[in-house]
């Protein structure tokens, strides 16, 4: 519910909820989402190239390549990469293409999760962003999470204290 208060995909029946001082109430509800980048639980891969699945489908080769590299790198995708015969243009599921390939719960994750790391969100979200991870490359993504979003607010919802120890703040919400 918390969440969903902040993305403003329902606004509060009591108090406020404020972005930088200011009501969130008082920003476009469209151009405020887009400030804010997610990761949830039930996330979802496209029937689309790996490029297109980390840019949610707004891809273009000749400026976004770059990109892409850089935030699979950041999720720890990379090593997986090297085996995809057709690298960021390898399409994901064998929905629509016989060739593509079907990638792991963890390296599913990750895909998603370079999905935060290609946007220029100041706000990241991230509902149990480990929760397919196995304890060591869980350990790798908390360090490149603190790495690489130092300038920016991120919410981490998790039962693992793994995870909650890298936090400036901890909230605990009872019932």
């Amino acid at each position: 519910t918390l969440i969903k208060l902040m993305m403003r995909l329902y606004d509060p029946t009591e108090g406020e909820i404020l972005y930088n001082g200011v009501n969130v109430k008082q920003y476009d509800p469209e151009c405020y989402r887009k400030m804010i980048g997610t990761v949830f639980q039930d996330y979802k891969l496209f029937a689309t190239s790996v490029a297109e699945n980390v840019m949610n489908g707004k891809y273009d080769q000749a400026s976004d390549c770059d990109t892409v590299l850089d935030a699979l790198d950041k999720a720890d995708f990379t090593e997986k990469l090297k085996t995809l015969k057709n690298g960021i243009d390898t399409h994901l599921t064998r929905e629509f293409n016989d060739e593509g390939t079907n990638l792991s719960g963890g390296e599913s994750q990750k895909v998603v999760i370079a999905r935060v790391f290609a946007g220029k969100y100041p706000i990241v979200i991230m509902d149990e962003p480990s929760s397919a991870l196995d304890p060591m490359a869980e350990y790798n993504l908390n360090q490149s999470i603190l790495n690489n979003t130092k300038d920016k607010t991120v919410i981490f919802i998790s039962h693992r204290l793994s995870t909650t120890r890298i936090a400036d703040k901890i909230y605990m919400f009872s019932g």
